[in-house]
């Protein structure tokens, strides 16, 4: 590394020579090698068209218990409830075929549902609820198993989409005759209210924080008719705007029943439509598989089969095969726990701390759960904030740290001053860790080692780092001190964010704030909850956070613009203040224009050569300093049938859509009696809960 002009204008400031901070700086390097891993399952690849269609069938069946709702005249024949043309899953794509009706999938969770509306900003409790409640104009979960040469989304409540030959627009046509479960058409005009009143809406937060950025700036939307619209854009062939329609953005809601709470058509605030259906409003309209019916605090949220679903299989079933959804409302940890023991059914193993008791248990030939790992790409990051300009209304401390933040050798300090093997091993001891340097994660499709600078661990560089940065211990007392003209020389105090919901997240937190201490840094923790955390980092309160990485740093194509600050409020690091300045520095310029240089991309080659040279100016920058990776296991009860092989926890979502749960099934022989509401269907919207046909 050489010592630039920054560097020798600090060394002369404090009195040290160029020479001696150079012999402590330590060389970035590639990252070294991971330890070798071969619990591993691969998916089988396949195309798109390979796993479902959307065709109409000769007959269709139900269960017998729903076919007696129709007898009794209470619900349409399942003809009239379908579209003319539902989404047809193929048998052949199915590793365990045609599925049996019956039965409950039993989920444990840590979160708590604030409410329905998660067009409002509210959650249902994470843990897979809201998967099964919302869907998207497109899909993403299943594309772990699709062929490389076919990758793109796959259609949903979009079936079919068409670029302009210029590729400024997009026409998109939805599936016909699809309705939500209280059995309202779905059609357009929940498409415009989203729009219009949601993501073009400043007063309105959706849960997933979709924004017309999320589509790219300047895009609008247009009406065609009651099944299509257009999208208009100002850059020719986003594709990205694909996966922007997947799982949680584009996700739209029952305007038949948020239209008349939210303020723009008369309701009385945005407040008021943000929590107008909490957890106990039963039977919410959804167009997912499975609709709430019961809600108990601090117990369990129960969903029951949704009648009116829009999928099949080729066979002509209407779907989904499991009748019921449970969710115990516990603790993250314990869902681990249950779903080795089998008093639950399926867990997204995450928690690494969890992965040798759960490995042990699960060797048993006895044992009720099955565990497969995938990829390393859990990982987490130290994120600094980099707003100088007055994003989250810093105090003149928090302004200190901004400006130290956007201070590259301080930001190298810090990331020399993290020992990664020791922050793995507090985790779990085993081939499991990797050293993560930020960035793309490695095995991913546009990842390159070449590419990737790794600063390795060596407090002595991190010391002579952070006093080329300006920072020195004046007072004696262990801790470094701003400049005598800042704050007139005070400690350095820096607040880290991170997420108490998570074990994982509180370890490498308080293991971070260690390490920085004995770089002479101190840090201080800021504990939150998962969405006061949330508030906090959209809000920009924040001088560091602990943050787990998100899809775009797996697949790049999916949450691109998240990759930079390519708008406003793309970055969860960098966020524009509230006049809608960003203030960015060289780097950070060059990262936006690169990441947008991808998106309007068509060229494949092109687009690696792009991505090479976003790792390289994001680890080189160290835009966020990694701290570890390493890679999740799925648990699920043996007794499921059409789980597809090597399904990843997380990659372009999570295992509760991998799977697609609407196709999981339990074998007529294996079934267990664990229904709440056996032979009953959702009521009305707003009902006291299930209803009978008797």
């Amino acid at each position: 590394m050489k010592l630039n002009t920054r560097v020798a204008v600090a060394t002369l400031l404090l009195g040290v020579s160029p020479a001696a901070l150079t012999a402590q700086i330590v060389e970035p390097t590639t990252p070294p090698p991971a330890p070798a891993f071969d619990a591993q399952g691969e998916p089988v690849f396949v195309n798109r068209a390979d796993i479902y269609t959307y065709r109409a069938l000769d007959s269709y069946a139900e269960p017998d218990f729903v076919a007696a709702f129709v007898a009794a005249g209470q619900l349409p024949p399942v003809a009239e409830r379908l579209p003319a043309e539902p989404l047809v899953y193929s048998t052949a794509n199915m590793p365990d075929g045609v599925g049996a009706y019956g039965d409950v999938m039993r989920h444990v969770i840590g979160g708590r549902p604030e409410g329905w509306n998660f067009w409002g900003g509210q959650t249902q409790g994470w843990g897979g609820i809201d998967i099964g409640l919302t869907e998207c104009l497109t899909r993403t979960g299943p594309l772990f198993t699709v062929s490389p040469d076919d990758l793109e989304p796959m259609p949903n409540l979009a079936r079919s989409w068409d670029w302009a030959e210029d590729g400024m627009s997009l026409t998109v046509h939805l599936i016909e005759g699809a309705k939500w479960s209280d059995g309202d058409p779905f059609d357009t005009e929940d498409i415009a209210f989203y729009w219009n009143d949601i993501v073009m809406n400043p007063d309105v937060t959706p849960l997933m924080n979709a924004t017309q950025d999320t589509y790219g700036s300047g895009t609008t939307l247009e009406v065609i008719d009651a099944y299509t619209f257009r999208m208009n854009f100002t850059t020719a062939f986003p594709e990205q705007v694909l996966y922007a329609m997947a799982y949680g953005n584009f996700c739209p809601g029952p305007s038949h029943v948020l239209k008349p709470v939210h303020p723009t058509y008369g309701g009385e605030s945005y407040d008021a439509f943000r929590n107008a259906f909490p957890p106990t409003y039963l039977n919410f309209p959804v167009m997912g598989a499975w609709v709430p019916v019961e809600y108990r605090a601090d117990d369990i949220v129960v969903m029951r089969r949704n009648p009116y679903y829009w999928k099949v299989d080729d066979a002509g079933n209407q779907l989904p095969y499991l009748n019921e959804m449970h969710y115990r409302l516990s603790t993250w940890a314990d869902r681990d726990v249950q779903a080795v023991a089998g008093t639950g059914d399926f867990s997204n193993l995450e928690q690494a701390e969890n992965y040798v008791e759960s490995l042990r248990r699960a060797a048993d030939p006895a044992a009720p759960a099955r565990l497969a790992f995938g990829p390393r790409t859990i990982g987490y990051s130290l994120y600094f904030n980099f707003s100088g300009n007055g994003w989250g209304e810093p105090d003149a401390r928090g302004q200190a740290i901004r400006d130290l933040n956007r201070n590259a050798d301080f930001r190298m300090g810090v990331t020399q001053a993290l020992d990664r093997v020791r922050l793995g091993e507090s985790l779990v001891k085993g081939p499991f860790t990797v050293q993560y340097p930020g960035g793309l994660y490695a095995g991913t499709s546009f990842y390159d080692e070449a590419s990737t600078v790794f600063y390795p661990y060596s407090l002595d560089s991190a010391r002579a780092h952070f006093e080329a940065a300006g920072l020195t211990d004046t007072d004696g007392n262990g801790f470094l001190n701003h400049p005598a003209d800042v704050l007139g020389g005070a400690d350095v105090q820096v607040t880290l964010l991170a997420n108490t919901d998570y074990q994982t997240d509180k370890n490498l937190a308080e293991g971070v704030v260690a390490m920085l201490e004995e770089a002479g840094i101190r840090v201080s923790l800021n504990l939150l909850t998962g969405n006061d955390r949330d508030n906090a980092m959209n809000a920009g309160r924040f001088d560091w956070m602990v943050f787990r990485n998100a899809s775009e740093m797996i697949t790049v194509v999916q949450g691109t613009t998240q990759l930079a600050a390519t708008g406003p409020r793309t970055l969860r690091h960098h966020n524009a203040n509230d006049a809608g300045a960003l203030d960015l520095l060289p780097f950070e310029q060059e990262l936006a224009d690169t990441v947008n240089a991808f998106i309007t991309s068509r060229d494949a080659d092109e687009r690696v050569a792009l991505m090479k040279d976003y790792q390289r100016i994001y680890t080189e920058n160290v835009y966020g300093a990694g701290l570890t990776a390493y890679p999740g296991a799925l648990i699920i009860n043996k007794r499921f049938s059409n789980i597809p092989a090597g399904a990843p926890i997380f990659m372009y979502n999570w295992a509760e859509d991998n799977i697609m749960r609407e196709r999981v099934f339990v074998a007529a022989d294996a079934q267990a009696d664990h229904e709440l509401h056996p032979g009953t269907l959702p009521g009305a919207p707003g009902s006291a809960g299930p209803v009978s046909a008797n």
